[in-house]
């Protein structure tokens, strides 16, 4: 396993002036060495060997002064460079600015060919349009450049169809904030950082969905005790953070954030779902109205027996309670029939 060791760069003001000064003394010796050959063709006298020298100095000079030059580098805030000298690592400058570093350090990792065989088999399965693979097979080329990124990124992830605890197929889907935390590790032990950090995403996301149940199973203290995807989001997201943390520490990249974005039954037991939704709430609602009628029933019986003016015998007290039930729990409007003689 690789690890990061971060180095300095030199500022790049510094050696700008050294190139100038340098190229201004290249073109002066030049000139000078023109200036002198022609003069002394002019004049007909052999020629010195010393323009001679200048001149192929400053040729030679010329060429070479590009080596120092190639050196030069910016870095933005957020972004950090990995040093690689004829293919031994040597750290990864962070400090943003101009900057000069050795000039034969690498600027490309090179084209790794199993890197772009897994790009191209995903881009086949994925079924996107030509502008879009066009887009994804760029972010895998530049993957590949010296200079990585060590800001905060999203990766949107698709709707998946999965089974859950109970073997319910639901569709689910999640977003993950993550950011490279080890340059050396993003480079060197993965093929495409990029690549593996959203397949990665999707097999934890497919995971963490197969041991959590949708919802609670039935009506019992156990049950209503179990986390489940649709009730415990927070548990489920520490989850499926942790997961993904596990998964992606080999690549060198820290996950900020993991969340659920999409949670619905498939389209083939959905509707059964529904009605089984629909179904619960219309037993608790029941629920409730009959504990409320039963409390209603039992205060407007004892109200009439308290204080004596109307005495009901126990079968009229039931028939009485049958009918303030029905009255109250029923869901049409009741039309009662007034009794205008005796009471009994």
């Amino acid at each position: 396993m690789s690890a990061e060791k971060k180095i300095k760069a030199a500022s790049g003001w510094g050696m700008l002036a050294v190139c100038l000064v340098g190229m201004l003394v290249i073109i002066a010796l030049f000139v000078l060495a023109i200036i002198g050959l022609v003069a002394a063709d002019e004049a007909g006298e052999p020629v010195n060997p010393l323009h001679g020298w200048m001149l192929g100095i400053s040729i030679a000079a010329f060429c070479l002064i590009w080596i120092p030059v190639s050196g030069f580098f910016t870095l933005q805030p957020g972004q950090a460079r990995v040093c690689i000298l004829f293919g031994d690592y040597k750290g990864t400058v962070r400090d943003e600015g101009f900057r000069w570093a050795n000039p034969f350090y690498s600027r490309s990792m090179g084209t790794n060919g199993s890197a772009e065989n897994a790009t191209a088999e995903v881009l086949s399965k994925s079924g996107l349009s030509l502008g879009k693979q066009i887009d994804v097979a760029a972010k895998a080329s530049s993957s590949l450049s010296t200079k990585i990124s060590v800001r905060a990124r999203t990766l949107n992830g698709e709707i998946l169809k999965v089974n859950d605890k109970m073997g319910n197929p639901i569709e689910i889907a999640n977003v993950v904030v993550w950011h490279v935390a080890d340059t050396a590790k993003a480079l060197f032990d993965v093929d495409n950082y990029e690549l593996f950090v959203a397949t990665q995403a999707e097999t934890a996301l497919r995971h963490v969905a197969s041991i959590y149940a949708y919802d609670h199973a039935e009506d019992s203290s156990d049950s209503m005790d179990a986390i489940t995807l649709r009730s415990n989001i927070e548990e489920v997201s520490t989850a499926l953070k942790y997961e993904l943390t596990q998964r992606l520490a080999p690549a060198g990249v820290a996950v900020d954030d993991a969340r659920l974005t999409h949670l619905a039954y498939a389209p083939e037991i959905a509707q059964a779902m529904l009605r089984r939704q629909q179904a619960e709430a219309v037993i608790a609602a029941r629920k409730k109205i009959v504990e409320g009628a039963v409390t209603m029933v039992e205060m407007a019986v004892d109200e009439l027996g308290r204080h004596g003016k109307i005495d009901l015998d126990e079968e009229r007290k039931a028939q009485m309670a049958s009918n303030l039930m029905v009255v109250l729990c029923g869901e049409s409007e009741a039309h009662p029939i007034v009794n205008a003689g005796s009471l009994y």
